[in-house]
């Protein structure tokens, strides 16, 4: 996105408590297809199943009781542990780009926001976290709310979804970085059974990615648009963060069966000029509906108005005959909201008639 070891922390951050014991009662797994809140439980004894080590990227994340008070840095991660029924155990949530997941409203609204972006570290020390969990690198990372190093020299793991750090991703080449190879949504599915494992709730981790592979084989049954083009637009009108071959966007336009207007490009979400989206012409464009307000055109009425009224746009085949296809920011990053934005794509090249 244009910008995813076991003591509890005092507010004080030198001091440790004891690692925390005993699972929290359950919620059911909600939202992803699931039919809603009800009354499941974990059949998790304290303790069973622990400690548990996690390889993430390289990196050992132990730990030796399921977390009972984790913060998670992104919405991305957020939505996967509501989605597995752990509201009662996170002690807050950040960085926010859409409205949570539907399904997941009520559950979101018991577990405190300490930011709409990054917090500060500080902020996060008060929420006496046992467990960090981010989308990105760049949240636990220079620049972002801390390193991993800082938060686990406190006793504190903390965990990044792979989707970001490993699959082919370089960090380090600039901007959003870029992917030698495409993302694939079984590297999501990973995250879902690491965060499950971490929790133990393993069953309900496998309930949510068996929905999920539900979802997209229905939203994908007889597809075919291998002569259809998509341009898929984050932010920013002066300078649009278009996407690259092999992030989120590469896996939904896989997934429908058409072709991405930018697949000459490995960068994740690189800035390219109108001119050259000129030269491109695409058949739809996929459009984020953003309610944060860092850039410029965050929302799908303020891009759709740029588009229409630009000299430089206003005459694309997508403009002209109207068709947009509207995205949260978080079905446009590797997250469990990408089978959302495979669905909504899926539909939208069957409304506009491009696909049989």
């Amino acid at each position: 996105m244009p910008v995813l070891r076991t003591s509890l922390l005092l507010r004080a951050p030198a001091v440790l408590r004891a690692p925390a014991l005993l699972l929290s009662s359950a919620l059911l797994l909600t939202a992803c297809g699931s039919s809603g809140e009800g009354d499941a439980k974990s059949h998790q004894t304290p303790g069973a199943g622990f400690p548990v080590t996690l390889d993430n990227c390289g990196h050992e994340v132990t730990l030796t009781s399921a977390p009972k008070r984790a913060v998670s840095l992104n919405q991305g991660t957020t939505e996967i542990l509501l989605a597995l029924g752990l509201a009662d155990r996170m002690a807050g949530t950040a960085t926010w780009t859409d409205p949570v997941m539907k399904g997941l409203e009520k559950a979101n609204a018991t577990v405190p926001r300490l930011a709409d972006d990054n917090p500060s570290f500080e902020k996060v020390l008060d929420a006496e976290p046992d467990f960090v969990t981010a989308s990105f690198v760049s949240t636990l990372g220079t620049g972002g709310v801390a390193t991993r190093d800082r938060f686990e020299k406190l006793g504190v793991p903390a965990y990044v979804s792979p989707s970001d750090c490993s699959a082919g991703k370089d960090n380090g080449s600039g901007g959003d970085g870029s992917r030698s190879e495409p993302l694939t949504l079984d590297v999501v599915h990973g995250e879902i059974r690491d965060l499950a494992r971490a929790f133990g709730v393993r069953e309900r981790g496998e309930e949510l990615v068996a929905d999920l592979r539900r979802r997209v084989s229905t939203a994908t049954a007889g597809l075919h648009a291998s002569d259809v083009s998509l341009m898929y637009w984050f932010a920013n009108s002066q300078s649009p963060y278009l996407a690259g071959c092999c992030g989120a966007p590469g896996a939904i336009t896989r997934a429908v069966g058409a072709r991405n207007a930018f697949a000459d490009t490995h960068d994740e979400w690189p800035q390219i000029n109108w001119e050259t989206v000129a030269d491109r012409d695409p058949d739809v464009m996929v459009i984020g509906d953003l309610t944060r307000k860092q850039q410029t055109a965050e929302t799908a009425e303020a891009k759709i108005e740029f588009l229409e009224s630009n000299p430089a746009t206003r005459n694309l085949t997508a403009v002209r005959k109207k068709r947009y296809v509207l995205l949260s920011g978080q079905a446009m990053n590797p997250s469990i909201r990408t089978v959302e934005g495979i669905e909504k794509v899926a539909a939208g090249l069957r409304d506009f008639g491009l696909a049989e």
